[in-house]
C-alpha cells in the first residue's frame, strides 16, 4: 500500500468528502441507538427515491424471492437501505471509537473455533452483509489477519478506510492487484486470511453456478486457495442487531471435506451456505450490488 501524499488531501474538490468526514466524527460520540435511528430515517427516505440502486435491489430480491409476496419484497427493499445506511453512518465508530466500546458493541460468538484445529491455516469466510467492517475490525482486536483491500477512488475515503482497519494488531492488506502470491504467503506464515468471495467480479477466474436457482458467475479462488495451501474454511457472519444494540459476529464450524474433487461443486457450496444465512436476514445482504451482472453467453442483461 502506498500512503496517500498530504496535498492530494487537500484539493478544493475535496471538501464534501472532509465534510462527511467531520459529520461521522461528530456522529460517533452519540449513543449508537440515536445512531441507528439516524441511519434507519435516512434509509427509509433514499429507499423512497427512484433511481439505480432502488432498481438493482429491487431486481435483485424479485430474482431471488420470486415466490414472496411483493408487499415483503417492498419492505425488504426499505430495510435493506437502512440496514446499508445505519452501517455506513456508524463507520465513525471504527475509525474513532476506542476500544473499550467497540468491544462492548461487536460481539463475538463461538470465538473456539476462529482458528479451526489450530494446525491448519484458515480462510474466514465472510460473506458481503452490512456488518462486514464492524466483523473485520472487531476481529483485528483479537490477532493479526490479512484481507484483500480495493482502494476507494476517493483519496479521503481511501486513507479513513485504511486508518479503520490498521488500528488494532496491524493487520496484512493485500491490494487486490497484487495477485495471489501475498495471499498465498499470508496463509502460509499462519495469519487467517478474511476473504469475501461473493461478488460478481466479471468472468475471470469465475465460474456459473446456481445463487437462488439463477446462474451466477462466482469468484472459484475459495476451493483453489484451500487446495493450495491445506486451509481450512471457517465461515464468519457479522450480524446487525435491532434498535442500536450492537452487531453480534458469529463463527461457523470448520468445512470437512473442502475441497473436494469439482470445482464448481465447491463454488457452489459456498453460494449455497451464503443463501443459508441470507434467508435469516435478507435485508442484512449487499443487495445493492449487481450479483447477476455477468450472464452466460447469450444471455440478455437481468436489470434491464
Amino acid at each position: 500500500m502506498k500512503p496517500t501524499r498530504p496535498g492530494k488531501l487537500l484539493r478544493p474538490s475535496l471538501l464534501p468528502a472532509w465534510l462527511g468526514v467531520g459529520a461521522l466524527w461528530l456522529l460517533h460520540w452519540l449513543p449508537l441507538p440515536l445512531q441507528a435511528a439516524l441511519g434507519n430515517a435516512l434509509g427509509w427516505l433514499i429507499a423512497l427515491l427512484p433511481g439505480k440502486r432502488r432498481h438493482v435491489v429491487a431486481t435483485n430480491l424479485a430474482l431471488c424471492f420470486p415466490a414472496t409476496p411483493k408487499p415483503i419484497r417492498d419492505r425488504w427493499l426499505r430495510q435493506t437501505f437502512q440496514a446499508s445506511m445505519r452501517a455506513a453512518l456508524e463507520h465513525g465508530l471504527l475509525w474513532w471509537g476506542s476500544e473499550t466500546r467497540l468491544r462492548r458493541l461487536i460481539q463475538i460468538d463461538n470465538p473456539e473455533a476462529a482458528m479451526g484445529d489450530g494446525v491448519r491455516p484458515v480462510i474466514w469466510l465472510a460473506p458481503h452483509f452490512v456488518g462486514l467492517d464492524m466483523g473485520g475490525t472487531r476481529l483485528s482486536m483479537e490477532r493479526q489477519a490479512a484481507s484483500m483491500y480495493a482502494p476507494a477512488r476517493n483519496p479521503v475515503s481511501d486513507k479513513l478506510m485504511l486508518h479503520g482497519r490498521s488500528r488494532f494488531f496491524s493487520p496484512v492488506l493485500i491490494a487486490k492487484n497484487d495477485g495471489i502470491k501475498p495471499v498465498l504467503k499470508t496463509l502460509r506464515d499462519g495469519l487467517p486470511f478474511y476473504y469475501l468471495p461473493d461478488q460478481d467480479l466479471g468472468r475471470l477466474n469465475a465460474v456459473f453456478v446456481p445463487f437462488f436457482g439463477i446462474p451466477a458467475a462466482t469468484v472459484s479462488a475459495l476451493p483453489r486457495l484451500a487446495r493450495l495451501t491445506g486451509a481450512q474454511i471457517v465461515p464468519v457472519i457479522t450480524r446487525q442487531l435491532p434498535g442500536g444494540k450492537g452487531y453480534r459476529v458469529r463463527f461457523y464450524p470448520p468445512w470437512d471435506n473442502f475441497p473436494g474433487g469439482d470445482l464448481e461443486t465447491d463454488v457452489a457450496r459456498m453460494n449455497a451456505f451464503v443463501e443459508e444465512r441470507i434467508l435469516e436476514m435478507p435485508p442484512q445482504y449487499l443487495w445493492l450490488h449487481r450479483r447477476f451482472k455477468t450472464r452466460p453467453e447469450g444471455e440478455a442483461s437481468l436489470y434491464g
